[in-house]
């Protein structure tokens, strides 16, 4: 009998909504299901969401998701740091896990690199970095109040996690889409921030087969390189047609 080759499949923001994995009914044991940020399961550490975690982590394919903008990254933090198929994650509960910003993994007999997070500081919190009268906030303390907004280490580490992989991977999958791609589409939401700067430059380091996001929630496909989801849960290699 002919082993089951495990298929990854990719869908957009969950925000702790459970009625997305009645759409996974197609996946079977060891199969990975990935998450384009704003997992939204991960909140208030009560003792349901506890149960419920561990639930999602008893499911016999995995579960892995990249952080959004909408995520209570303290309490994401709390989780401990394993290495998993090649790059750093957090272990929530079983096969569910949490893909850390620039990591790069083998999932079956395809490679992911995983970059989430997203944002942008607004006007008067970037005035606050050159207050004149030293009463700004510094740089360090503004990363830590927008955990979401990707650091200078993120990027790094995209760049180094792509390098030792020989400037390919098979998939990328980010929250936000690249500022080219987001203006393409006209998507909601998009801008030119950093985060979105940097994905176009990400891009352009690499060769991909897709890339795929969920920010902006909706189902599009630029033919045939780049996915947004929402809602859909598809197959990572599907053929979809440009819409």
């Amino acid at each position: 009998m002919k082993k089951h080759e495990n298929l990854i499949y990719i869908t957009g923001d969950t925000h702790g909504d459970l009625a997305r994995f009645k759409k996974c009914k197609q996946l079977r044991k060891g199969d990975f299901l990935i998450i384009c940020g704003d997992f939204g399961f991960i909140w208030n550490s009560c003792k349901k969401e506890k149960k419920l975690l561990k639930k999602l982590g008893k499911r016999k394919y995995h579960i892995l998701f990249v952080d959004g903008i909408h995520e209570n990254f303290a309490e994401l933090n709390t989780y401990p740091g394993e290495e998993w198929n090649g790059g750093n994650t957090r272990r929530i509960s079983g096969n569910l896990r949490y893909l850390m910003r620039g990591e790069v993994f083998t999932l079956g007999r395809k490679t992911v690199l995983a970059f989430g997070g997203g944002g942008q500081l607004d006007e008067s919190e970037n005035a606050k970095y050159i207050d004149e009268e030293g009463g700004g906030k510094t740089p360090e303390e503004l990363a830590a109040e927008h955990p979401e907004i990707p650091k200078d280490e993120d990027y790094r580490n995209g760049l180094r996690s792509l390098a030792k992989h020989g400037g390919r991977v098979d998939y990328i999958v980010s929250h936000e889409a690249p500022s080219k791609i987001a203006e393409l589409l006209e998507l909601p939401n998009s801008d030119k921030s950093r985060p979105n700067a940097f994905l176009d430059i990400l891009g352009d380091s690499c060769t991909f087969e897709r890339w795929f996001f969920g920010e902006h929630h909706v189902n599009r496909v630029v033919p045939s390189k780049y996915y947004a989801l929402f809602d859909r849960v598809m197959r990572a290699d599907e053929i979809i047609k440009s819409n």
